[in-house]
């Protein structure tokens, strides 16, 4: 199939072809027959699915259908949870749209709001905005949402996570009643089902994989670790394999600093990338990760939502999530549009409960490899993970080297000989380590 056989206008396709797509993903070719219809819609669709054109290409195609001379209000509103999932969404409506007289504006916090205003007094037919930002323009009147046709919520299910939802009320409360809604989640729980059941009018309901689901493209695998050595094995690891562009992600901003503060001192350049930093900051942290500059990058859930790398090699997850749906999340942010991905997860005795839970959702059991010179301290007793943070993560222990019995974590920048050659991100070092069973688990 392809996308001008979708019933989308030569110009479109044309800007598609040029960025490489010659196909549409499965939810691409689901959704956009749907959304030209006009109907309402509730997307279930992981990271990496090719969702944002799934509806950025339809969004274009609809509004080009009735044309609007002059100083076109704003037609279409599209909410994201994060700055840089919105920056990531105007992207694409600019790239696709090219061809087209289309005006799009990207609108978030943590910048002067003077410059949105002013850009708000031109042309501006779609508007791709965070809702905290948006209801300060609202609150200001410096915004007029009376002639949208078509809301997109995208990531719903992170948006409610963050909180957002009685931002999103207020919205709602002052857009045209007669309009298309369409609504993505990486995962269907409760509260978006009540969401979806009070703002979408018999939705065509699209789902491009099992819910909850791991790509099957990701390898994962557990390393067991004591608490105290976590940062020591994450270094290791990176060394010892000769990982580039790894996301590592920690539960807290505090952590996420720490731990980037301690790999460049292990001569490892990272950054860290949350909510607390400036946009400027985020947005060269992102840059230079992107560019393979900076080696590794340290974040929370939140921040690593607007992350778009086609074909990231690694993620780590240094502290396990406490919500299961945000593994599957966290991991899906390698092993994309069909490229293969690495998952590692540190886990320490704390967190056995967080990986049955996550295994349970995924129904399977993650491969367990023990990296010599790091098996856990039997006798180290589990202790509660508070304010999540497991203790001695923060500060400066951890930086202990291995016991004897090899792969010692070296103070150096240089990788272990043999190593540098390398390809990044292609595996090196993949079954160096004994893959360890459980004991009643399945043999792999």
């Amino acid at each position: 199939m392809t996308f001008a056989a979708l019933g989308l206008s030569a110009e479109i396709v044309r800007a598609v072809s040029e960025r490489g797509y010659t196909e549409p993903t499965p939810i691409q070719a689901q959704a956009i027959p749907v959304i030209l219809k006009g109907g309402d819609l509730m997307g279930g669709a992981q990271t990496g699915t090719g969702k944002t054109a799934g509806f950025t290409l339809p969004l274009l195609q609809r509004l080009m259908a009735k044309p609007v001379a002059g100083k076109a209000p704003i037609r279409a509103l599209v909410l994201t949870p994060t700055r840089e999932l919105a920056a990531q969404v105007e992207e694409s409506v600019r790239e696709y749209g090219k061809y087209l007289p289309l005006r799009s504006m990207m609108m978030f916090g943590g910048v002067n709001i003077n410059p949105q205003i002013k850009q708000l007094h031109g042309r501006v037919d779609i508007l791709v905005a965070t809702p905290g930002r948006l209801l300060d323009h609202l609150q200001q009147k410096t915004v007029d949402l009376s002639h949208v046709e078509i809301l997109v919520l995208d990531e719903a299910d992170r948006m409610l996570d963050m909180g957002f939802i009685r931002d999103i009320k207020k919205i709602l409360a002052v857009l045209p009643k007669q309009r298309q809604n369409l609504l993505f989640s990486a995962t269907f729980s409760d509260e978006i089902k009540a969401l979806a059941d009070g703002l979408l009018t018999n939705p065509a309901l699209i789902e491009v994989a099992r819910r909850n689901q791991a790509n099957e493209l990701i390898e994962q695998r557990v390393y067991p670790v004591d608490r105290e050595r976590k940062r020591a094995l994450l270094t290791h690891l990176i060394k010892e394999h000769n990982w580039f562009q790894v996301l590592v992600f920690t539960r807290t901003k505090h952590g996420a600093n720490n731990l980037a503060e301690f790999l460049n001192k292990d001569g490892i350049s990272a950054m860290a990338i949350h909510g607390n930093k400036s946009q400027a900051a985020r947005t060269r942290a992102l840059a230079e990760f992107k560019t393979g500059k900076l080696q590794v990058l340290c974040a929370t859930d939140i921040a690593a939502r607007g992350i778009d790398i086609s074909e990231l090699p690694h993620v780590v997850n240094y502290e396990l999530p406490n919500v299961a749906e945000d593994y599957v999340h966290r991991i899906g942010r390698t092993g994309r549009a069909g490229s293969e991905g690495e998952a590692s997860s540190l886990v320490c005795i704390d967190e056995k409960k967080l990986l049955h839970d996550i295994e349970r959702l995924i129904k399977r059991e993650i491969p367990v490899v023990q990296v010599p010179g790091f098996e856990p301290d039997p006798r180290i007793k589990a202790e509660p993970i508070l304010n999540g943070q497991n203790r001695g993560q923060g500060g400066g222990q951890g930086r202990g080297q291995p016991r004897s019995g090899g792969g010692q974590a070296r103070s150096g920048g240089a990788p272990r000989a043999g190593t540098a050659g390398k390809p990044a991100g292609g595996g090196a070092g993949r079954g160096a380590a004994p893959v360890l069973h459980r004991s009643g688990g399945r043999g792999r």
